[in-house]
């Protein structure tokens, strides 16, 4: 059973066995663990049963999207399974492949990617243009995290297993003003 885990955004969300659970909680870091446990044994499993962790790595809220991780490597760590990465982008674009993915950033830009575009930041001006290349664009309403199981296998068949890390498409506040 591969279980997959969400922190991207406010909530918490959960997959596995084709089962899905989205959580709204006022501190993730608080009630991740419980919710997970809690989510296991709803879906009448053990931690046992699990094969592989599944984990959004971005963009998203950048300490959601780093507990979340850190916590997915935890529990590959103990159950020794492995946990493989996923981006927001491939969940979208695993439902339509042809589409143009525009996320906004709550910054006054917008995460994007596509089949021609490899993920980035772009000004809403360059969103207008470059969105005409694609039949579609989605981004604007939430992505299908059950997506995330066939993700993980087509990664785990490929032996495709990089190093699970957040994604980051910009530097952050920190590293943006370091010198201010």
């Amino acid at each position: 059973m591969i279980f997959i885990i969400n922190t991207s955004g406010a909530g918490l969300e959960f997959v596995l066995d084709g089962k899905h659970k989205s959580v709204t909680v006022e501190k993730q870091s608080v009630a991740l663990a419980a919710a997970a446990e809690s989510f296991l044994t709803e879906c009448g499993a053990k931690w046992s049963d699990l094969t592989a962790i599944g984990v959004v790595v971005g963009p998203g809220s950048f300490t959601g999207i780093r507990m979340g991780i850190a916590y997915a490597k935890g529990l590959g760590m103990g159950l020794n399974i492995p946990v493989v990465g996923i981006n927001a982008f491939e969940l979208y674009l695993a439902a339509t492949p042809d589409a143009f993915v525009a996320i906004d950033s709550g910054r006054g830009d917008f995460f994007v990617a596509s089949a021609m575009h490899a993920p980035c930041t772009m000004t809403i001006e360059e969103v207008e243009t470059e969105q005409m290349k694609c039949p579609r664009t989605v981004g604007h309403k939430p992505f299908d995290l059950k997506l995330g199981e066939q993700i993980v296998r087509k990664k785990l068949k490929r032996g495709n297993l990089d190093p699970v890390v957040p994604m980051y498409l910009r530097p952050s506040y920190a590293e943006e003003n370091k010198n201010v």
